[in-house]
């Protein structure tokens, strides 16, 4: 429900000048105060460490440097070249990250459209009509009141009467009708309800922002994982081919034991099974391989028949020896996934400033100019110009509940965006200690996995050398052929996993974007 009050209509004098121009002033004075909570940008936590017992570092080549700032390309730190140029191709033309730009685009332009609400709103009407009313003269009469109506007879600023129309001095006389007209608005946003309105635009536009940064940590990220896997691919197909080398050597020393009557054929039919499933378990691994080259591909931003040109390997791809590790303090600015749900919180916090602003009197001025005349000539003579001042204020009496309900709802959201918020901050320290502790891990998997491959590497080749003059059994080869594959499939995947866990320690840590030169930016 609201109240509407002409101040002035087509009168001139100074008492409805001074009440427009009173209004106006307490309209703005009162356009300070803004309802609602305002934002609190919350602490992050008091940690000393990501973990009780603190950040030891792992050893066997890699130590963590607690308190120096990630690098914004920290893929580099694998000093690959081929890495390096693939991951920047990849935020170049991976579409994704296109998406996520188009999001801010989307989020800036309609907080800017807001901002405009704030000023007052200027537009200009031109009507230009030829008419030709009936001869009836009660139908002149109805059409002259609607023409009153929407056409006020501008008033003879001298007489002080109003200009007669063509309607009531010959009615079926064809006459023109010319309007130029100003017209001016502007509400006083005397709650802060247009201001809460951008600031939580403004908030999505900068969580749009931090969910840019996250899809171009994670799709790095993703970049550097898979390239790490297809080179664990690699290195278990060449671990089994190299295997399948070694039955094949050992077959030709049985087959040839055999055909001087050394052994049975049970020993010789026992090593080809043994060699078949060794072949066996090379397809799987090529696929894995043809699947591992369309992911990368994909993530470059190609087609898959456009196949991306670098390969991996293990031995290309070196195990960062420096670790930078941030202070746990410094996570919550750091992680563009809690930063995104800061700015939801803020937008939580402005909606319910504007559910609050809604429920509270609101005031609309507006003024309209302008002039009015039968011929076009006369639009600038004397006693055609009109103006038209109004004040609009509407106040809310019954709703059945509904704006109260929004409130209630808005303050309902806000305790939402807060629990997901410290959800995720514990998220965040939860990601940084499990990669600490995987990689501490991991060097010890590491270690033990090279130990036992060497190990069952020299116990294999005493036993083929025990073969070569039958000293040995044919299980014990069996076995020593086994063991020696299993270790060297243990070792591809232990180093694979410790690279791929050190690129989960830097998503974890945010990544470093906030280093990354300007030039860099998609």
């Amino acid at each position: 429900m609201g109240k509407t009050s002409d101040i002035c209509t087509q009168r001139t004098g100074a008492a409805p000048m001074m009440r427009a121009a009173t209004l106006a002033w307490l309209a703005a004075s009162l356009a300070g105060c803004m309802v609602g909570p305002d934002f609190v940008q919350p602490l992050g936590p008091d940690a000393p460490h990501f973990t009780p017992e603190g950040t030891a570092s792992p050893g066997s080549g890699q130590r963590f440097v607690q308190g120096r700032d990630i690098p914004a390309d920290w893929w580099a730190l694998y000093r690959s070249k081929p890495l390096d140029t693939l991951v920047r191709d990849a935020l170049e033309h991976n579409p994704s990250l296109e998406a996520a730009e188009a999001a801010i685009g989307v989020a800036y332009f309609n907080a800017e459209a807001q901002r405009g609400v704030l000023l007052p709103q200027v537009g200009i009407l031109a009507t230009e009509s030829q008419n030709l009313q009936s001869n009836n003269r009660a139908l002149s009469a109805i059409n002259q009141s609607l023409f009153n109506q929407f056409y006020p007879s501008p008033y003879n600023l001298v007489t002080g009467q109003p200009t007669p129309s063509p309607l009531t001095t010959n009615p079926n006389a064809p006459y023109g009708l010319f309007l130029k007209q100003l017209s001016i608005s502007y509400a006083p946003d005397i709650w802060g309800l247009n201001r809460r309105t951008l600031e939580s635009l403004e908030a999505q536009t900068q969580q749009a922002g931090f969910q840019l940064e996250g899809a171009r940590l994670a799709l790095t990220s993703n970049v550097v994982v898979a390239a790490i896997q297809e080179a664990s691919i690699r290195g278990q197909i060449e671990a089994t081919k190299n295997i399948i080398a070694i039955l094949k050597d050992s077959l030709e020393i049985l087959n040839r034991q055999y055909s001087f009557g050394s052994i049975a054929k049970a020993d010789v039919v026992a090593q080809e099974a043994a060699l078949a499933q060794a072949e066996q378990a090379l397809p799987p691994l090529e696929k894995q391989l043809a699947l591992q080259r369309d992911l990368l591909t994909a993530l470059a931003g190609r087609f898959s028949f456009d196949e991306i040109e670098q390969k991996f390997r293990l031995s290309q791809l070196k195990l960062p020896g420096t670790v930078p590790v941030s202070v746990p303090s410094m996570l919550v600015a750091q992680r563009p996934d809690i930063r995104a749900a800061e700015a939801n919180l803020h937008a939580a916090t402005a909606a319910v400033g504007i559910a609050r602003a809604s429920r509270l009197p609101n005031i609309t001025l507006s003024a309209n100019l302008g002039a009015s005349a039968f011929h076009a000539a006369q639009l600038f003579a004397p006693g055609t110009g009109f103006y038209t001042l109004a004040a609009n204020a509407a106040q809310p009496l019954f709703d059945g509940m509904t704006l109260l309900n929004k409130e209630r709802s808005a303050v309902a959201a806000l305790e939402q965006a807060d629990a997901q918020y410290r959800s995720t901050v514990i998220n965040a320290f939860q990601n940084v200690a499990d990669a600490l502790r995987s990689l501490q891990m991991d060097a010890r998997a590491v270690e033990t996995a090279r130990k036992s491959e060497d190990a069952a590497k020299r116990s294999l080749d005493i036993v083929r050398m025990q073969l070569k003059y039958g000293q040995v059994s044919q299980i014990a080869v069996f076995t020593a052929q086994r063991i020696y594959f299993s270790a060297s499939l243990l070792r591809v995947q232990a180093e694979a996993t410790r690279l791929a866990d050190t690129a989960a320690l830097f998503m974890a840590l945010g990544g470093g974007w906030w280093n990354r030169d300007p030039d860099m930016s998609h």
